[in-house]
């Protein structure tokens, strides 16, 4: 009798990795595609070139997949449950973020009412917790290992690529704020090169290779490693 309840328990447990590992693969999935389907279906459906940012593409025929995929994401990381309750606590921050970058658009480029110009900031503040969120989720929450057990090569390899992933996110951000801040002769300059978009679409590509990770797509072995 016990050993059967026991071994009822132990499928359940192992279910529940299985969902979690699939919830996290998905996450990763999402944020690995985001950026080349926008890019992709704007180009084939709208003929259209390269936005000046991921977050401009609202303003384009790509708005409903632009607005759909934050919202799926912002839902899984809702859904998302880690061992400690700060990992859940991210999770709904970085839902919350998601939602607010999804429905408080940026501003269209070229001239802009009042209205836009506080929508355009509130986007702002969303777009930066969102990638706090998601550089604390590579750099602190997955990278923690258990104390008194010594990590694998493999989990070793994993932490590593997280930590990668958390130091492109930074890097990322911080030369969009640079660029943001950059006098306007000095963005003249780059006229032309969209390169806030590039900076988004590694960090958005970063954050998805992240989850991937975390998801075992990527250096995946024994279920306790």
């Amino acid at each position: 009798m016990w050993g059967t309840v026991m071994h009822d328990i132990t499928k359940s447990d192992q279910s529940l990795v299985i969902s979690y590992r699939t919830l996290r693969k998905i996450v990763g999935i999402l944020g690995l595609s985001f950026p080349f389907v926008l890019y992709i279906g704007a180009y084939l459906f709208y003929d259209l070139g390269i936005q000046s940012s991921i977050s401009s593409y609202y303003h384009t025929g790509m708005r409903d997949v632009f607005v759909g995929t934050l919202c799926v994401i912002g839902f899984f990381l809702l859904s998302y449950r880690g061992h400690e309750r700060k990992d859940d606590y991210a999770g709904d921050v970085a839902c919350a973020s998601a939602l607010g970058i999804a429905f408080f658009p940026t501003a269209p480029d070229g001239p802009v009412s009042g209205m836009a110009v506080i929508y355009d900031h509130i986007h702002l503040t969303f777009a930066a917790i969102f990638f706090a969120t998601l550089i604390y989720f590579s750099l602190a929450l997955f990278t923690k290992t258990n104390p008194v057990v010594t990590p694998t090569r493999r989990r070793q390899l994993r932490n590593r690529i997280y930590r990668i992933c958390g130091i492109v996110m930074l890097a990322c951000i911080f030369l969009i704020l640079l660029f943001r801040l950059a006098p306007s002769t000095m963005v003249a300059v780059f006229n032309g090169w969209n390169l806030v978009y590039w900076f988004e679409a590694f960090a958005i590509t970063a954050f998805g290779l992240s989850w991937l990770t975390k998801g075992r797509a990527i250096l995946n072995n024994k279920p306790d490693d």
